[in-house]
């Protein structure tokens, strides 16, 4: 019996299912279209808030360098995502693939991983929109009132809740208009990202990038718990330091919350065009604008404001720069850039929450009445409800302030059954067609996941003593539920004689 953990769904029963009327998508998107999905989900929070807190407490300049790493891990995780999508393109991305190399049990905790990934992403995106909202609207006669604002200081945050239900009725008449809005508002981030490069070129002075790399010191309050401490160092028991090598490391374990977004983009697979073209094409896309982007905003942010001078507590570093040199109109600029931006990240994780959910729905291991999709938009509609009203409720009621690592920790540890699925599918079926190829298998699978698992490493204990609690969650879930309702489960077990 515990072989059946392990029995994988083939690929092409992975492609039949999505030819059934009751839960086929509409293939709606083009490569462009994937180009601009991952690039509206990436410039978010990272780029607006990540570059300034991290190059403060963790890097100095050479946040540009953490930027680097993490999108070279990426990278690598991209080549493998690129493979699999194109050889598997079917809805649910990480689940999906690992289900078809690895086994259902596996597929289960990685689809149980990126749904709370994806829900917690999103709500704490609106969140970060409703405060963004309120600033700028702060003095003017739709200033929202206090006791509506936020979850923390107020009843409820009202603005969040609303933000994400309007989202729930974009998804659910059909990812199209959801891709021409993200076209929109993706144009506005870039504008602004663009801007915030070109002027603040300007007013960078060489000298603030010395020393480029900082001398490792201790950390502040390195007596405190050890859950508050990168997981490498408490298991090679490494004094706790920041700056130096080590914490451009831990710097890229953190900022690694900018880059996630292109695996959004695999999510979308079974509604592409050509997918097998497409979907390569808009995950290599997306990581190489991004990449370019980040690294330049962080060369600037730190060449215009000395690196010990950045509150790590501010919530609008970019701003604060330009406020720095006197020039405050491109912080109200950038405020409205990261508010427009928050509501295309926050839709776009929605939607890949759906996603994979409505992908195990389809298998059974989440239930299939969820997985109906509408007769006339083509969308998992009632899953995309149901989804909408639990995200809209954690936007509106729960503080969600410290979700970067939990969400990372989650995403890495996709990368790393995706990478490690490549080489399984490679050996177990040579014969399938692959559009696009991981060179130098498994030589690149490995690093990539070799990589990705050292980044989870430098992440805080306590991230991963949460993580493993809802894996722990996870797996009641899958024995009590899941594997008993599995479609591939009980068509074994209609196929013994």
């Amino acid at each position: 019996m515990a072989l059946d953990l392990f029995r994988t769904k083939s690929v092409e029963q992975s492609i039949r299912d999505t030819e059934d009327p009751e839960h086929q998508l509409k293939k709606n998107l083009g490569a462009l279209d994937l180009i601009v999905f991952g690039v509206g989900v990436c410039v978010g929070a990272g780029i607006f808030v990540l570059t300034g807190q991290v190059a403060a407490t963790s890097a100095g300049p050479a946040i540009a360098i953490a930027f680097l790493l993490a999108g070279l891990a990426c990278g690598l995780a991209a080549l493998c995502y690129a493979e699999l999508a194109s050889t598997v393109p079917v809805a649910g991305s990480a689940y999906t693939f690992t289900f078809a190399t690895l086994g259902e049990f596996l597929a289960w905790i990685i689809g149980w991983d990126l749904i709370l990934e994806f829900t917690l992403a999103s709500s704490a995106l609106a969140t970060s929109f409703s405060q963004y909202l309120g600033v700028l609207l702060e003095g003017t006669f739709l200033e929202i009132p206090p006791a509506l604002a936020t979850a923390e200081d107020g009843v409820i945050n009202l603005p969040a809740g609303l933000l994400v239900l309007a989202l729930t009725a974009v998804l659910v008449v059909g990812v199209k208009l959801s891709s021409r809005l993200n076209q929109i508002i993706t144009g506005i981030k870039i504008a602004v990202v663009l801007a915030v490069v070109v002027v603040g070129i300007f007013f960078v002075k060489i000298s603030n990038w010395s020393p480029f790399i900082p001398p490792s010191q201790g950390a502040a309050g390195s007596s405190e718990s050890a859950l508050h401490r990168p997981l490498v160092q408490t298991l090679f028991g490494l004094e706790p330091s920041v700056y130096g090598v080590g914490g451009v490391i831990a710097a890229a374990a953190t900022v690694f919350f900018a880059f996630i977004g292109f695996d959004v983009v695999a999510t979308t697979a079974e509604e592409t065009r050509n997918p097998q073209k497409n979907i390569p094409i808009g995950i290599f896309g997306s990581l190489a604008i991004v990449t370019v982007l980040y690294t330049a905003v962080s060369l600037v942010i730190t060449g215009m404001q000395n690196y010990q001078d950045i509150d790590p507590a501010d919530g609008a570093p970019l701003a604060t720069a330009f406020n720095a040199v006197g020039v405050p109109v491109m912080g109200g600029i950038i405020a409205v850039g990261a508010c427009v931006g928050l509501v295309v990240v926050s839709m776009i994780m929605f939607m890949g929450q759906t996603r994979v959910a409505f992908a195990m729905a389809r298998d059974g291991l989440l239930p299939q009445y969820l997985a109906k999709t509408h007769p006339r938009f083509g969308t998992p509609y009632r899953l995309t409800i149901v989804a909408g009203v639990i995200i809209a409720v954690l936007a509106a009621l729960v503080p969600l302030s410290t979700l970067v690592h939990l969400v990372n920790i989650g995403t890495l540890a996709a990368f790393v059954m995706v990478s490690i699925g490549v080489i399984v599918l490679r050996r177990k079926r040579p014969d399938l067609p692959r559009a696009f190829k991981v060179p130098f298998v498994p030589v690149v699978p490995i690093i990539s996941a070799l990589l990705c698992f050292y980044l989870m490493l430098n992440l805080n204990l306590d991230t991963w003593w949460r993580f493993l609690i809802w894996l722990v969650l996870g797996t009641v879930v899958y024995f009590a539920y899941s594997r008993r309702h599995s479609r591939v489960q009980r068509g074994a077990q209609a196929a013994q004689p």
